[in-house]
């Protein structure tokens, strides 16, 4: 690939578009908003000026309402040879596209699996896909050339191709994107109207759990009007679990041993079933979930303290697989979570506290 367009410069067209520039491509981009072009271009994302002639690969990065127009113009004025899509929806673009009449052979949808809670060209980076999966989802119809730019694109941009069937994609979006971002806003929009006091309360639970709910609005409206389906499933599912735990925590209250007893099976049956699942999720480079072990560190908020942790903790021989930084509310200190392989964690516990760390139990 030595040429590409990248139609739509918020944060997911500008960090491919990043990515590919960084690689030598020469990238072309196109949005109806000037100035997120043009801040793109002051990034080092590409040109503003148009193709002399088709590029190698057209990139669609726009919300999923707009996909299927943006893609035909593209198409019917012979930008590419190639057309690919960003947008986070797979099956409905599609349909609409075939709606069209188009010819799809020249076309693959895809899906990054990457993102922040900020949007626009100024959070994109060019390594945001670095070790993500980007879903591909070709068809009978998808010419293998087009399929051979799709993944060159992926290779580029250092992420991990998974192919999948549009509408199997979907549903799984529903699952692990759609519904756990309106999870987390209706969780967060408890603490709109709650006391100050409760409010001052909040630790790393509530932290991990509301952190994308500061996501942008609209752009989610586009996201889950174009798989209400899907997540509408999700959340019935969801909405049964709650029903079932309101009525368990309810029983507790009761003054029948036998009720409170059927409480806290309803509650251990729901959390153990938590349990369960999230034993499913991947862990570090996408392998199999790992038991870590966490050193938990006091450590204070001044510049330095991280990388001199880190430091140390190599000095140790020992490899940080993960970390956690819970913060004291009004103190300028925390708790960094140093998580390491269950054999590591007495090696380097008594490493810190040798070297004057304050390691808590």
């Amino acid at each position: 690939m030595r040429t590409a367009a990248v139609i739509g410069t918020g944060l997911i067209g500008t960090s491919a578009a990043l990515a590919l520039a960084g690689r030598g491509v020469v990238v072309h981009l196109v949005d109806h908003d000037a100035e997120r072009v043009r801040t793109a271009t002051a990034l080092g994302a590409g040109t503003e000026e148009p193709p002399e002639g088709p590029v190698d690969l057209a990139i669609v990065a726009v919300p999923p309402a707009r996909v299927a127009g943006a893609l035909a113009a593209a198409m019917e004025s012979g930008l590419a040879r190639g057309y690919l899509d960003v947008a986070s929806v797979k099956g409905g673009p599609r349909r609409e596209l075939e709606a069209l009449g188009l010819d799809l052979s020249g076309y693959i949808g895809t899906h990054p699996m990457a993102g922040k809670e900020r949007s626009g060209p100024l959070a994109a980076s060019a390594d945001l896909f670095e070790g993500s999966p980007w879903v591909l989802t070709p068809t009978r119809d998808t010419d293998t050339e087009v399929l051979n730019l799709a993944l060159e694109l992926v290779a580029l941009c250092r992420a991990v191709p998974v192919v999948m069937d549009a509408d199997a994609h979907d549903r799984a979006v529903a699952l692990v994107s759609h519904t756990p971002q309106l999870v987390s806003s209706m969780v967060a929009a408890r603490l709109r109207e709650a006391d100050e006091t409760a409010v001052r309360l909040c630790g790393q639970g509530i932290r991990d759990v509301t952190r994308i709910a500061a996501s942008d609005p609209r752009m989610w409206v586009d996201i889950l009007s174009a798989n209400p389906g899907p997540v509408a499933e999700v959340l019935s599912a969801i909405a049964a679990d709650l029903d079932e735990t309101v009525r368990a925590l309810r029983a507790l209250t009761s003054a029948e041993a036998g009720e409170r007893r059927e409480g806290v099976s309803g509650i251990e049956d729901v959390l153990r079933r938590g349990n369960a699942g999230r034993a499913r999720v991947p862990g570090k480079h996408g392998a199999g979930p790992a038991a870590y072990e966490v050193v938990a560190v006091l450590i204070s908020d001044r510049p330095g303290e991280l990388a001199r942790i880190f430091a140390d903790a190599g000095r140790a021989g020992v490899n940080i697989e993960d970390v956690r930084i819970e913060h004291a509310t009004g103190q300028q200190a925390g708790l960094v979570q140093l998580m390491v392989e269950p054999a590591a964690v007495t090696a380097l516990g008594a490493s810190l506290r040798e070297r004057g760390w304050s390691v808590r139990p």
